[in-house]
């Protein structure tokens, strides 16, 4: 009997969650606040820092492809399996250098920070890569029922959530209360603490988990690997689309510090917006994905949500005179969109591993996950330079309480029409998308039937 045939209890996908808690604790740290510290702290000026983040994350992408052929590697896997163990070994450096990141010394010329930040950051990105493709890889191993898929995907995303709300739970005192010197060191002293809170997170995702799903098929050599993704059209649009769904999501989580302090006109509202945001998608999107998954299919519940969001950006940009009530609403709104289409994702990309296995024979959950992480981070490396680069043509002071006008309506575009631009993209991408959810299920059917054979 095939062990990935026993349904999955929620310690597994529990724990399967608390991974991307800790992942959260790195990744929502530089996507929230990394620029601003950047530009407002380490006194780095906001064009070059747009453009060191942009070149950082295509590298840090292109290192996947790198991590994610190191473990499909033919050979016997660990006795522990052939993703958990990436946890524990490679979660270490990949927290300290987080602590690392938000040190850039002070006393340095702006070049000398510029390059500090520079090889702090590209380490950081090498050794996420070796931890974040073994993990995303992982859900595939653990199971192959479309349903425990959504379920694991909906784990993802609230504890990538609670992440987000743990960091804006802490950083919106902070920033609002310290500056200088005074900043920086608490900022070393909260690196430091989810260093340990995410070793924590990690380790318990790794004695939660287990990886049961069949792994006989042949090892590929990078030819053939190459051949395979290229035949691979699920994973091919789901990449776009996810490129544009991240580069959205990120411009939005970016800009939303500057949109707080200078145009809503008080840093309280970062806190404000994050949690309002984060509980409202929760509440809301993860309880609502698998069921809108299971009856509709994951290709029309990814759609509705990126729909959503469009309309709440759309709205919040026509309604540019409205209220803090009105547009903390708006906000809370596309929230929900966005929380409700990356839910559904993480099962879209674990399918596209049988659909590659169907189609070729061979089962490249490492090399799959790592071309959907790369596209995924040059998304993020465009969503996270775009408001450098708005805010660098606008005439936009660091710290100066009154911005010029054409720097706050940059601001509000980063907040408001270039995310909604994306997400239509990624949308529209999806029309095409041709694995449908009882496609998806005859193709297990063939796979469990070679294998027999």
């Amino acid at each position: 009997m095939n062990k990935a045939a026993t349904p999955l209890g929620w310690r597994p996908i529990i724990g399967y969650g608390l991974g991307d808690l800790a992942n959260g604790l790195v990744f929502s740290m530089g996507m929230l606040f990394l620029l601003h510290y950047y530009t407002d702290v380490a006194g780095i000026g906001a064009a070059a820092a747009g453009t060191m983040l942009m070149a950082v994350r295509i590298y840090d992408a292109f290192m996947d492809i790198v991590a994610g052929r190191l473990i499909d590697r033919p050979g016997k896997p660990h006795r522990s399996g052939r993703f958990r163990p990436y946890l524990l070994w490679a979660s270490f450096p990949l927290l300290l250098l987080n602590v690392a990141v938000f040190a850039v010394p002070s006393n340095w010329t702006e070049n000398g920070k510029l390059a500090y930040a520079c090889v702090t950051y590209m380490l950081l990105g090498t050794a996420y890569s070796f931890v974040n493709i073994p993990y995303g890889s992982l859900a595939s191993a653990m199971t192959q029922s479309p349903r425990e898929r959504s379920l694991l995907g909906a784990a993802r995303a609230l504890m990538g959530t609670s992440a987000i709300v743990l960091l804006a739970c802490v950083l919106g005192p902070i920033l609002r209360n310290l500056h200088g010197e005074a900043l920086q060191a608490r900022l070393t002293h909260l690196t430091i603490g989810l260093a340990v809170a995410g070793m924590l997170f990690y380790f318990v995702c790794f004695i939660a988990t287990r990886e049961t799903v069949e792994r006989d098929a042949r090892h590929a050599g990078l030819s053939d690997s190459l051949s395979t993704l290229m035949s691979n059209r699920p994973l091919q649009l789901l990449c776009i689309a996810g490129f544009f769904t991240l580069a959205g999501v990120t411009c939005m989580g970016a800009t939303t510090l500057y949109f707080a302090r200078y145009v809503l006109g008080d840093s309280k509202y970062f806190l404000i917006i994050i949690l309002l945001t984060t509980l409202s998608g929760t509440v809301v999107s993860i309880p609502l994905a698998p069921a809108l998954a299971s009856r509709y299919g994951k290709r029309a519940a990814f759609q509705s949500g990126l729909a959503i969001a469009i309309s709440a950006h759309l709205c919040l940009f026509w309604m540019a005179a409205a209220g803090p009530a009105a547009i903390l609403s708006l906000l809370a709104l596309g929230s929900i969109g966005t929380m409700l289409a990356m839910a559904i994702f993480w099962a879209l990309e674990s399918d596209s591993v049988e659909y590659g296995e169907w189609k070729t024979g061979m089962r490249l959950e490492g090399l799959n996950y790592s071309l959907f992480s790369l596209a995924r981070k040059c998304g993020q490396a465009l969503g996270g330079s775009i408001p450098a680069f708005l805010l660098a043509g606008s005439g936009y002071v660091p710290n100066l309480d009154m911005q010029h006008p054409a720097a706050l309506q940059m601001i509000r575009v980063g907040v408001t029409l270039a995310p909604a631009l994306a997400f239509l993209i990624a949308f529209l991408i999806m029309l095409l998308y041709p694995l449908t959810d009882r496609r998806y299920l005859e193709l297990i059917q063939e796979i469990e039937l070679r294998r027999r054979n």
